[in-house]
């Protein structure tokens, strides 16, 4: 029986992914509910090849699988990118903001900001209360400066592997 482990190209994370692994993922984020065994038929896999390497991508955290919403129309009028300026540990500062509800993004950045992060609110008030009652109060977090989204006009997973 032949061995559908990924055996090549090291992802910067020590994850091994080969180029049926890397179609997998585009037939994926063209349609995450299309069906392992379509997604066999397109990229020479069985339909339970697709599912054990689906299977072993999710569980190492390559990738998730998820419904995404338009945040107005499931009740979050309010969306905003948050950057923040910190000082000590940034790792620890960075933890401390991902585990709020509202925060769906944290990343260490290089710039005039220490970490940028995004959150998606009911309305201007609750943004209010999570910048002024929790994220200032965070211990290392010195100021921040918050950019309301007032429109998106592009939002995209669907940039493929390397």
């Amino acid at each position: 029986m032949r061995d559908h482990r990924p055996v090549t190209n090291r992802t910067g994370n020590g994850h091994l992914l080969d180029d049926v692994s890397k179609r997998i993922i585009e037939q994926l984020q063209e349609d995450g509910r299309r069906p392992y065994a379509a997604i066999g038929k397109a990229v020479g896999l069985s339909e339970a090849a697709v599912r054990q390497r689906v299977q072993r991508m999710l569980d190492a955290g390559v990738m998730q699988i998820v419904a995404v919403t338009d945040p107005l129309q499931v009740g979050f009028s309010r969306q905003a990118m948050i950057g923040v300026r910190a000082e000590g540990d940034l790792s620890a500062v960075a933890d401390r903001l991902a585990e709020m509800p509202e925060v769906d993004y944290v990343v260490v950045t290089a710039g005039s900001f220490d970490l940028l992060v995004e959150a998606v609110c009911e309305d201007d008030d609750a943004l209010l209360e999570l910048i002024s009652s929790r994220i200032r109060t965070v211990t290392g977090v010195r100021s921040t400066e918050t950019f309301v989204y007032l429109k998106l006009r592009k939002q995209l997973y669907n940039w493929g592997t390397r």
